[in-house]
């Protein structure tokens, strides 16, 4: 699956309710009209996602995805989500490896690599979050820890599948704290992940959409996706609001 830059993806964690959602399209889709030039994309929770889908029957140029999957396609893992029957209920794209997976839930580098061979064997695109805590930033690690997480969610994909995987770069500490990675902090990150991405997929590591995610706003989104290397966002409280995110994803 192609898409096109720049790409702005929603994910509204543990938010808005079937009946929560589908008021919020009705208000979205009023103020957003078909564009060739970009991706839209939303990630609700799993019991929203026939009601987003649903709603969005229509309108084939805004994808769905869902905020996590488990790496078995079936059997007794009571609560969880396999890759086959996201996509059976028309997901498209799976978030792998949030920082709040990884940071609340415990989700390790070796299960982000496994949910994202499930994803890819199920047919649907994984989006890998990678991104490092403030501690590890100001010990200068930041690299070190991105570009470890980047290589364990791919580890066991063909370069083919990694080439049509997103990437989101998420520092930990930016995320709902208000404070954001400058774009210049984005673009050197971002510049990193794609030189690692072009070692493990080759050439094809070009057409790879890398995200930033962390406290995107409708202040500073334009200046975000405008920093080399930025190829789209990954935006949390911003997309809560139908008004709000329709002025961002127009940006």
């Amino acid at each position: 699956m192609m898409l096109r830059k720049p790409v702005f993806a929603a994910n509204w964690k543990m938010n808005h309710g079937p009946t929560d959602a589908k008021a919020f399209l009705r208000t979205f889709l009023v103020h957003y009209a078909r564009r060739a030039d970009r991706t839209v994309a939303f990630f609700p929770p799993a019991l929203t996602l026939p009601a987003v889908t649903d709603a969005l029957r229509d309108r084939s140029d805004i994808l769905v995805g869902v905020q996590n999957i488990h790496w078995e396609p079936k059997g007794a893992f009571t609560g969880e989500v396999s890759a086959p029957i996201a996509r059976d209920a028309g997901a498209r794209l799976v978030l792998v490896g949030h920082s709040e997976r990884r940071h609340i839930f415990g989700e390790t580098d070796e299960q982000t690599g496994l949910k994202c061979a499930a994803v890819a064997a199920a047919g649907l695109v994984p989006v890998l979050c990678v991104g490092e805590k403030l501690d590890e930033r100001e010990r200068g690690m930041e690299e070190a820890v991105v570009v470890r997480q980047l290589r364990a969610g791919v580890a066991r994909l063909q370069p083919g599948q990694i080439a049509t995987a997103l990437v989101a770069y998420e520092p930990v500490w930016a995320i709902g704290t208000g404070r954001t990675a400058s774009p210049n902090d984005a673009s050197a990150m971002h510049a990193v992940v794609r030189r690692v991405l072009k070692e493990l997929a080759g050439e094809r590591a070009a057409h790879i959409p890398v995200l930033y995610g962390g406290s995107v706003s409708r202040g500073n989104v334009a200046e975000l996706i405008s920093a080399p290397e930025v190829d789209g966002v990954l935006v949390g409280g911003a997309s809560l609001d139908a008004d709000g995110w329709a002025t961002i994803v127009r940006a």
